[in-house]
């Protein structure tokens, strides 16, 4: 254990000299960390196992499956952070909003969210709300020891859009068409959205919690100037909510290349990105002052082992100049990936990455 002390000034943790948290922060480390999103989930039997006959929502909300599911990988990889186990709509469904998880669809709300009359269904999340997600972060936390573990919530902004829209989408357009046409409605709907999730990251932190994640996973959908305009602010009241922590905070989304130095201004200590920037290129992008996370391209795992160790490379290649790099996909584990690829992948990584 360290003896410095943390930047919240309390004790460290186990954790806290963690080749993740360190990347993180910015300060040397023994290897690249490596973690995967989605890596607790259907790419393994075990998993699948586990989740036989239990719905999804219903999966995120039993401490003991919790648990299992979020270990998983770390038993099964060696990877450097274990990610906490849950779905972005948890805190949605904790509030009271009827909605669920459809097999091969993906999050549907009954009653979508369109009028100023339908805001007064999105109440405060309370921790008595989430009592599963502080008794199955307090298991993690005892059994991870010294591996940290990774809580996450979706963003403003991707919240809005299932609640908009009642379900998946491609086109987002009640969403973007709230968003451009009334804008005050907008804002006071991700202003909402960004108190409950700030409240439920908070609920993560405080039971154990080494870093935060938010998943913007459709913000690639936004021109510059309209996230700047209508999303930015959102995103950083939940960043600020939750800064004095002093846990690092992780901002990630899909498509998001034109995006990299608003999500950076947002208020990440850490940006994650996808496959499609190469990690000096985003760095360049972002600014100094913040650690990248990327961005092997998920499918590269479809081919062989050469294959992925070469790309893998590029990636490490690319990060050689930066402040902090944590290994990751540029999305999460794709459901047909080979369990072993990624194993061979993270040994790879922390191989060639030794300093």
């Amino acid at each position: 254990m360290s003896a410095n002390p943390s930047p919240t000034g309390k004790q460290p943790t186990a954790t806290y000299d963690s080749a993740f948290l360190k990347a993180c922060r910015r300060e040397p480390v023994p290897h690249t960390p490596v973690w995967f999103m989605r890596q607790a989930g259907r790419s393994l039997p075990e998993y699948r196992k586990v989740r036989e006959g239990v719905a999804m929502l219903e999966s995120c909300m039993r401490p003991e499956l919790v648990t299992e599911i979020t270990l998983q990988p770390v038993r099964r990889h060696d990877v450097d952070a274990a990610i906490y186990f849950s779905d972005i709509v948890v805190p949605l469904k904790a509030i009271g909003l009827d909605l669920d998880i459809k097999p091969g669809v993906g999050p549907v709300v009954e009653q979508p969210v369109r009028t100023r009359a339908d805001l007064a269904r999105l109440r405060d999340l309370t921790p008595e709300d989430v009592s599963y997600v502080t008794e199955a972060v307090g298991m993690l936390t005892r059994e991870l020891g010294a591996t940290p573990l990774i809580g996450f919530a979706g963003a403003p902004f991707t919240l809005a859009s299932y609640l908009v829209e009642g379900g998946p989408s491609r086109t987002y357009e009640n969403a973007k068409a709230m968003m451009y046409g009334d804008p005050e409605l907008w804002a006071d709907l991700l202003d909402r959205l960004a108190d409950i999730t700030a409240a439920f990251l908070k609920v993560q932190i405080e039971a154990g919690a080494s870093a935060v994640q938010l998943f913007d996973s459709w913000a690639g959908a936004l021109a510059p100037a309209d996230y700047r305009r209508s999303v930015m602010s959102a995103s950083a009241k939940v960043f600020d909510a939750v800064a004095g922590y002093g846990v690092p905070r992780i901002h990630f989304g899909v498509g998001t290349g034109e995006l990299l130095g608003l999500m950076g201004e947002a208020g990440a200590d850490v940006v994650g990105v996808d496959w499609r920037v190469p990690l000096d290129e985003a760095a360049r992008r972002v600014g100094p002052g913040k650690a990248l996370q990327g961005n092997l391209d998920p499918t590269v795992l479809f081919t062989d082992k050469d294959t992925v160790e070469a790309r893998a490379a590029e990636v490490l290649d690319a990060a050689a100049g930066l402040e902090g790099h944590v290994f990751n996909l540029g999305h999460g584990v794709m459901p047909n990936t080979d369990p072993d690829a990624l194993t061979r992948l993270v040994e790879y990584v922390h191989t060639r990455s030794a300093r």
